[in-house]
């Protein structure tokens, strides 16, 4: 089940309103209410209502009345930016672009995962399932291979 809220076009800047969706993104509802209500960015207060419209879509469209298993999914969208212009000194002029952002909150159940049998191993434990002759004792592999010419050299001089 996922549900969804969305609110378009609210003046805060993106990056800003990231920084609070990474708070809560995975968190219980209740979790991330408390969070945002006690987090002094601005981008807190809009994140909050619409994770509150969200909980009540899941309400109204999917009759969720446990909300502790639901987890929240948060992303912002940045939207178009409006466009101001700052005179200056000698006829320059800044520009200044306020930014909006569009906020999605989504609600999912974490999958439940059946209970697993206890697998069975064939020939038991570590290294069963190597091809034989190849043993690690005998010089196989890198580490072998330098061992063995090491000892080589060691021998000839």
């Amino acid at each position: 089940m996922l549900t969804k809220a969305v609110a378009n076009y609210i003046r805060v800047s993106p990056t800003k309103a990231r920084l609070i969706a990474d708070l809560i993104r995975g968190k219980s509802v209740g979790e991330a209410l408390s969070i945002l209500q006690f987090s002094p960015q601005a981008a807190a207060r809009p994140i909050a209502k619409v994770l509150r419209s969200a909980v009540a879509n899941a309400e109204h469209n999917h009759q969720v009345r446990s909300f502790e298993d639901l987890r929240v999914g948060a992303y912002i969208d940045p939207g178009p930016s409006l466009k101001r212009i700052q005179p200056r000194a000698m006829g320059r002029a800044f520009h200044i672009r306020h930014r909006t952002s569009h906020i999605t909150v989504t609600l999912t159940q974490p999958p439940v995962a059946p209970p697993r049998a206890p697998a069975a191993t064939a020939g038991g434990g570590r290294g069963a399932g190597r091809a034989p002759g190849k043993d690690r004792a005998a010089g196989a592999g890198p580490a072998g291979k330098r061992a063995g010419a090491k000892a080589g050299r060691a021998r000839s001089a």
